[in-house]
């Protein structure tokens, strides 16, 4: 007798109803973050709201297919709008599309040339400061809806505060954002209390968004015009977005396809640029919202929260324009403190932590916050831990003496590894004037890494063939032998 098949094994995990009340939850609290959001940097940009709204729903839409971090979300950020503002300001909207273009033209070509494998090199003290640098800017974020508001907001924000720490405690079921959301409004509404709304932050579309083409002259004018912001955009972009892509990589304990992700962001920016969005890349504090808050791992949620935003401006846009600013206002200062790595400000974890590395993480928060660029201190961090890693290993290079018993040979016995920092000291550790007629360099115990090296080695080597000493280097592995032989006495390190 056939067995019937199990048609349970075969449907896809994603299918199953627990998965998709999750998924679909998420979504729908990610939608309704991403409103207000939107609107205030399309603002910040000095565009019309619906840019912005549009460019992350069609954003979300392309990179939940596209994109290579399941969960995570992208739209119009704050980044790419500080990125884009002059662009608005002297050029116009039809400039600023085109810019978009171009930047996800170059996101595309960037993960092609493999930039994403680049994100192995992040030390971890720049990516814990990268993280409570978001908390701190998220948190500050909120800020203007505070202050000069009634003491209403203050309440409200309190209580939307109290469910979503509160909830969790008693059910999983629907998210404490969600039910935070739906409850303040209901207060709001049914209590006639008059406090700041979503509504009042702009105008939401009515129709949905029409392809095309910038009107712009395509010569090399524009071309330089807009070339400079494309690769800004495109850098902060893929930066935020990378980093972003790390952080749930780590909250998930799975790994991402990095190279996808940058080859999505590019695609999505073109998308969205036809759609005349105004670009963007991957929204940290949503992002939060969905994985952390809401509990979200499939590209579902993703494409949902783009489908659930279109469908809330455009056929529920009065009931969205309701919600008060206080109920999101309080959901983003979970994410803020769901957000930041407590246990890196420890007393415990700051004495055992060397204070090289502690300080890369406090200044990676100090740049990112005073410039409200996440790009920025990135890169200020990564310097800054590059130089200080330089320094500790150059001091890790030795240069041990013996004299053979008959006194006509030194040997130098040079241990560690050489690069820049460390072989410009080099040249003074030996004793030319002392020195008998024959010195052997034992390099066994070192490797060379760079130019530099070589060019310190043959200024030793000139120094002792002035005096009519010979000189002999020996010990080398392969590839620090390769690199000797192709480049000593070339360098000019003698003269």
């Amino acid at each position: 007798m056939m067995s019937r098949p199990d048609l349970t094994r075969s449907r896809p995990h994603w299918l199953s109803f627990r998965v998709l009340r999750t998924e679909a939850l998420a979504g729908l609290v990610v939608a309704l973050a991403l409103i207000p959001e939107a609107i205030s940097f399309s603002i910040i940009a000095g565009v019309d709201p619906r840019v912005g709204l549009f460019a992350s729903f069609v954003m979300a839409v392309t990179i939940s297919v596209a994109g290579g971090r399941r969960a995570m979300i992208s739209g119009a950020t704050g980044a790419i709008a500080l990125v884009l503002i002059p662009v608005v300001h002297e050029y116009g909207t039809d400039y600023l599309i085109a810019t978009v273009l171009l930047g996800g033209a170059l996101q595309a070509l960037l993960a092609l040339l493999g930039v994403a494998r680049l994100m192995r090199f992040l030390p971890r003290s720049v990516m814990v400061g990268f993280v409570n640098a978001l908390a701190v800017l998220i948190l500050l974020a909120q800020l203007p809806y505070l202050t000069g508001v009634p003491w209403s907001v203050y309440a409200l924000v309190a209580a939307g505060l109290v469910i979503m720490i509160g909830l969790p405690r008693l059910t999983t079921a629907v998210p404490a954002p969600l039910v935070a959301i739906v409850a303040l409004t209901a207060v709001t509404v049914i209590a006639g209390i008059t406090v700041p709304t979503v509504g009042d932050q702009g105008e939401l579309p009515h129709t949905l968004p029409v392809p095309g083409l910038p009107s712009v002259p395509l010569t090399f004018e524009t071309l330089r015009v807009i070339a400079p912001y494309a690769v800004g955009m495109a850098l902060v972009g893929l930066m935020e977005s990378l980093m972003t892509a790390k952080l749930v990589d780590d909250i998930t304990d799975e790994h991402s396809n990095k190279t996808r992700e940058s080859w999505g962001q590019g695609l999505a920016n073109i998308v969205t640029g036809f759609f005349g969005g105004m670009g963007g890349c991957a929204m940290i504090g949503q992002t939060m919202i969905n994985v952390k808050s809401s509990g979200a791992r499939t590209r579902l949620s993703t494409f949902l929260a783009g489908v659930f935003l279109l469908v809330l401006v455009l056929a529920l846009g009065p009931v969205v324009a309701i919600i008060p600013m206080a109920a999101l206002v309080g959901v983003m200062i979970m994410v803020s403190i769901g957000t930041f790595d407590w246990h890196s400000i420890q007393p415990r974890t700051l004495r055992r932590m060397p204070k090289s590395e502690t300080a890369v993480m406090l200044v990676t928060v100090g740049v990112t916050v005073a410039t409200h660029n996440l790009a920025i201190g990135v890169v200020v961090g990564v310097v800054m831990a590059i130089v200080m890693f330089a320094q500790r290993v150059a001091h890790l290079v030795t240069v041990d003496s013996v004299l053979d018993p008959d006194g006509t040979t030194k040997i130098y016995r040079v241990t560690g590894q050489l690069f820049f920092a460390s072989s410009n000291d080099l040249v003074f550790q030996f004793d030319y004037a002392g020195d008998p007629g024959t010195v052997v360099i034992d390099l066994s115990g070192a490797h060379i890494w760079d130019a530099s090296t070589v060019a310190a080695l043959d200024a030793i080597e000139t120094k002792y063939r002035q005096r009519g000493t010979t000189v002999t280097i020996n010990g080398m592995n392969e590839p620090s032998k390769r690199r000797h032989q192709a480049l000593a006495g070339q360098l000019g390190g003698g003269h």
